[in-house]
């Protein structure tokens, strides 16, 4: 496949004649993140992660996302963290989006340029610097795993998403498709993080509504995206949120593809209350 490019915000401030109407939107149903908000004053810092800022685009909380947290970080040259994560149950994604970072796991580094993908399982010992002299930046996205007794964590997975194959959704010419990184049938992943994309005129051709709680990162591209009741533009570098069972539909009217990065929880039971 060719080579892709993907949309990071840098930063910065609007200057102070510019109107404040944008296309942010909060609703119970779904939230619109536009890559206009990404701005230095509503950036991030984690700890025991030096040379590193970040934009929180989803996190757990009452009426948004229930299951993962999502981020997108920014490393400047040298910065990183050799203790990244201090939730030993959290699993994470990494996907970079521009630049290089090293990860270390298990005691073995990949280098990881633009496009690459690591799965991390919980409990991993890992670390990850941008020993580049380039500024690096790169998706992280975080679940609890939801251990199931019988089965064992997944495997790591370290890849680029130039080396996998896109799987085309049937009966759409190739219009629609889907690039996989864990395998659909691997029933110990409770999370799947892909690649979709649509060729322009490409469509979403019904309302989506089913279990699963999605955040949709723009990588590329620019479409019309059906949210509850709404037809919404949305653009590179823009963020959606849905909750379970939100309709969905898409399209895609061009000039160029559209594509996005996409989270969603699959592979468990629905979590019951307690009986009354």
């Amino acid at each position: 496949m060719d080579h892709p490019t993907y949309y990071s915000p840098t930063g910065g401030l609007p200057a102070q004649d510019q109107i404040m109407t944008d296309r942010a939107m909060f609703t119970d149903a779904y939230a619109v993140i536009p890559k206009g908000t990404m701005r230095d004053i509503v950036t991030s810092y984690l700890p025991f992660w030096d040379g590193t800022r970040l934009w929180v685009l989803s996190r757990p909380l009452s009426g948004f996302a229930e299951t993962f947290s999502q981020y997108i970080m920014e490393v400047q040259p040298q910065g990183g963290s050799d203790r990244p994560d201090t939730d030993p149950n959290a699993q994470s994604v990494i996907f970079v989006v521009e630049g290089t970072v090293t990860l270390t796991l298990g005691g073995r580094e990949h280098k990881l340029e633009t496009g690459g993908y690591a799965y991390i399982p919980p409990g991993s010992d890992w670390s990850l610097r941008n020993q580049s002299d380039a500024v690096s930046r790169f998706h992280w996205i975080r679940k609890a795993y939801q251990s199931v007794s019988g089965l064992p964590v997944p495997d790591p997975i370290i890849t680029n998403e130039r080396d996998i194959a896109p799987t085309p959704m049937p009966d759409t010419q190739g219009r629609w498709a889907t690039t996989r990184f864990a395998d659909p049938e691997d029933l110990r992943h409770d999370m799947h993080v892909n690649i979709v994309t649509f060729q322009p005129g490409g469509v979403i051709p019904f309302a989506e509504t089913h279990v699963m709680e999605h955040g949709l990162y723009v990588l590329e591209g620019k479409a019309v995206y059906r949210l509850n009741r709404d037809w919404v533009e949305v653009e590179a570098g823009d963020y959606m949120w849905l909750r379970a069972f939100c309709p969905q539909a898409c399209y895609a009217g061009g000039p160029g593809r559209f594509r996005y990065l996409l989270y969603k929880d699959v592979n468990r039971h629905m979590p019951l209350g307690a009986p009354r």
